[in-house]
């Protein structure tokens, strides 16, 4: 483990995703990725260290891979390289944990992606263990897909514009638009706010409001919050994403 040392082979890499969070992983690879796509990510509870995130059926393993600064730990195994790692897996599988789940890597799962016509909600089915399926052999790595993020929907509770009262409503988040209504099940939205109007996505410091961010739209700005700096997180790296990209 090497804080501090930058890794610059795993920079270049298409599939690595830099600090996404494991549920973000999770929501990605559920919502849109084939079974044996995968990524690459900064570990959250290991300093300098990654972990590869594999959609495998109705789940998404976590798997730790240890760096030194000179060549990288996946189990029991050592390798000098990423590219010695994928070579080393082409053809041998590794089984651990209890499941008996076999994994294969099939499709890196790339971070440049690109906003779909078309929209699928997001359901998570997260994998409990980091180490409790079958790690892979890995395939076709040099043929990396480009594959859309997917709408996202939640709980958020915002701000009134008359009384300044907070409610809970239930988010949708869908091309460039963001709905919210009442309840979950309800087909009817309060309110759509049009993204490409939008001018701003940010943290709110000034409502005395934990995990609270705010939208900015010519003559209104609205504050809302998660229940989770995680979660608000998401929704703030989502939104800056449509706003970077109108039109496209």
């Amino acid at each position: 483990m090497m804080a501090g040392l930058r890794n610059f082979e795993v920079e270049q890499l298409d599939w690595y995703h830099g600090d996404l969070s494991r549920h973000m992983a999770e929501a990605l690879l559920m919502a849109n990725a084939e079974d044996g796509s995968y990524l690459l990510r900064s570990s959250a509870t290991r300093v300098g260290e990654y972990s590869l995130s594999v959609k495998c059926k109705d789940s998404v393993k976590h798997f730790q891979i240890g760096w030194d600064g000179k060549q990288y730990q996946f189990g029991m195994g050592v390798f000098q390289s990423l590219q010695e790692f994928v070579e080393h897996f082409a053809n041998q599988p590794l089984i651990g944990g209890e499941s008996g789940i076999l994994t294969v890597l099939r499709h890196p799962y790339s971070r440049n992606v690109l906003e779909p016509d078309v929209y699928d909600t997001v359901t998570v089915h997260a994998s409990l263990g980091q180490h409790d399926g079958i790690a892979p052999a890995v395939a076709n790595s040099s043929s990396t897909k480009t594959i859309p993020i997917a709408s996202k929907e939640g709980y958020l509770t915002k701000q009134g514009f008359n009384f300044k009262s907070w409610k809970t409503r239930w988010f949708v988040l869908k091309g460039n638009e963001m709905k919210y209504f009442r309840a979950r099940l309800d087909t009817d939205a309060l309110r759509v706010l049009d993204l490409n109007t939008c001018t701003g996505v940010a943290p709110d410091f000034t409502q005395n409001k934990s995990n609270c961010f705010s939208l900015t739209f010519p003559g209104r700005t609205f504050y809302m919050y998660a229940n989770t700096q995680e979660e608000a997180n998401e929704w703030m790296k989502l939104l800056k994403w449509k706003l970077e990209h109108k039109g496209q």
